[in-house]
């Protein structure tokens, strides 16, 4: 079976699965990893960048090695190499995850239950929640899905389409270790910056591809274009920027201002402006935007696939040594 046509059958059925099933309730594969990378930190850890970039490398390549031995290992049965695609992709993204603890979230604030929202905001993302009231987790989350469909769907794909099970696995693992040690804490201001540069690598065309997704998917192409434009560089993340102000514009709401992270304020740009506030109702409409944006890059990563073969057979029938007539 084609390379393609086993990334487009695996792809949709880990997508699939993702969505009737979620993520696994134990063992799940990433955690796996995390546990191993952590021991990977307790022996190397030093406070210096060349250790880290060690540790990214033994981790990282370690992931890439298995899943390539993997690939080839079922390479010569166009089922199990399907079966193969299908449990990395489902194990890699997480769209339904996400989707789910949005929504709990946007249920307690529509309840008017703002502790219950503020207890179940750690679980989708890193803020301070007791800092915030229900205006500022409503956007807190949204912010959390756009980053999100970028750093837990689209970016995978992209990678899956690029490189198959070695790039859906690798893409992951790039992003698990930024977020165990790319933070800029003391102890991984040095340690974790190889970790954190090559995340902002591998997350460069996944987050371009989801700003694009997301205009041409969301409520207002114009404004999500114009708020990309315009706001995007003032994030202080390279990837985020274009991710989060496309979502904004496309919503029509303004994402960013004052956040807490551990204690730490920030001060972020204002992305789009123009738009009004974010309401407890965006919640549902950013996890809309979400999945139609997920379903979108499976569609652009297949076309992807398949496009680069048309090269490779038009040079099959060029006579060696000559031209055509």
């Amino acid at each position: 079976m084609r390379a393609d046509r086993v990334f487009a059958y695996g792809a949709a059925a880990g997508l699939l699965g993702d969505l009737l099933l979620g993520d696994p309730r134990r063992g799940h594969p990433v955690a796996v990893f995390g546990r191993a990378a952590g021991a990977v930190e307790r022996v190397l850890w030093r406070d210096h960048r060349g250790w880290g970039a060690l540790h990214t490398a033994v981790c990282v390549g370690g992931v890439v090695s298995l899943a390539t031995a993997a690939a080839r290992a079922v390479r010569p049965s166009p089922a199990a190499s399907v079966a193969l695609t299908g449990a990395a992709t489902w194990a890699v993204v997480g769209g339904t995850s996400l989707a789910r603890e949005a929504r709990v979230i946007g249920r307690a604030l529509q309840a008017g239950d703002v502790d219950a929202a503020r207890e179940r905001l750690p679980h989708l993302c890193g803020r301070d929640p007791g800092a915030l009231d229900a205006d500022g987790i409503a956007r807190a989350v949204v912010e959390s899905v756009a980053e999100n469909t970028s750093d837990a769907v689209v970016g995978a794909l992209v990678w899956g389409a690029l490189g198959g099970v070695p790039g859906l696995l690798g893409f992951r693992a790039v992003n698990t270790l930024d977020a165990m040690v790319g933070h800029k804490s003391p102890r991984y201001r040095r340690y974790g910056w190889a970790s954190a540069r090559l995340d902002d690598l591998a997350g460069w065309p996944g987050a371009r591809l989801t700003a694009v997704l997301a205009a041409a998917a969301g409520p207002d192409p114009r404004g999500a274009v114009r708020a990309w434009r315009a706001d995007a560089a003032k994030h202080p993340s390279p990837n985020a920027g274009p991710v989060e102000a496309s979502f904004a514009g496309a919503l029509g709401v303004r994402l960013g201002g004052t956040l807490s992270y551990a204690g730490r304020v920030e001060h972020r740009p204002v992305l789009n402006a123009e738009g009004r506030a974010v309401a407890t109702r965006d919640i549902e409409r950013a996890v809309r935007l979400s999945r139609r944006v997920g379903l979108l890059a499976l569609g652009v990563g297949v076309a992807g696939r398949v496009l680069t073969r048309i090269p490779t057979r038009f040079q099959a029938r060029i006579p060696a040594g000559g031209r055509t007539s």
